[in-house]
């Protein structure tokens, strides 16, 4: 499959984007923990989507949190690229032929756990069934239409127990916050799909909140 326009839109922005574009977390250049985030973009009905797993529930970190595939780097990893098309399999059994890697972001880092985190762009040329192949690390995979995600309906906003208020989506249900939410935020505004919103018009509770509906 031809990689569409759209795809060619969103790695031309991608190009020039540095880490403060994404975070206000600089990369230390000394971080030991180091892993990759497979974030997979395809086509169904003519419609981009983006691959999201829901990590499962009685991990002892980030338990049930929607999240991009990926995971630590193995020495026996060449590069980003490799560790997250590993772990992407591993998580979800697609065939990494099928995925063509079309840009490297920059280091980004998630303070509370103190990785070093490197999403590796892909287009999913060659699509194949995917599921929770590991149920011990994924409770479930979704392919998510970027348009869900863009809906203005759908977007809202966290706040963590830190204070920090991010981006956050409703979809699935699922809700897409974090890290991966701060990603996709990202991903929509530099890919062109970004409607009008207020930010500060929904504010809704973390999972584990004890205010939570």
């Amino acid at each position: 499959m031809t990689a569409p326009v759209w795809m060619g839109q969103l790695v031309a922005a991608v190009s020039s984007v540095s880490a403060a574009d994404l975070t206000r977390f600089p990369a230390p250049p000394d971080a030991e923990h180091r892993s990759a985030v497979l974030v997979l973009l395809g086509e169904q009905n003519g419609e981009p989507d983006v691959l999201l797993i829901e990590r499962a529930h009685d991990m002892r970190s980030h338990a049930g949190q929607p999240a991009f595939p990926g995971g630590r780097v193995d020495p026996a990893d060449v590069d980003a690229a490799a560790t997250a098309l590993r772990e992407a399999e591993e998580e979800t059994g697609l065939d990494p032929g099928g995925v063509d890697v079309v840009a490297v972001l920059p280091d980004l880092f998630i303070p509370p756990s103190g990785f070093v985190v490197t999403p590796v762009l892909g287009w999913w040329q060659r699509p194949t069934p995917v599921h929770a192949k590991d149920p011990a690390e994924v409770a479930s995979v979704h392919r998510v239409p970027i348009a869900e995600l863009a809906d203005p309906k759908r977007r809202c906003q966290v706040r963590h127990p830190s204070g920090f208020v991010g981006p956050a989506f409703e979809v699935r249900g699922l809700l897409v916050w974090g890290f991966t939410g701060g990603l996709v935020d990202r991903l929509i505004h530099l890919g062109g799909w970004e409607q009008p919103w207020s930010p500060g018009s929904r504010l809704v509770p973390l999972p584990d909140d004890p205010d939570r509906p």
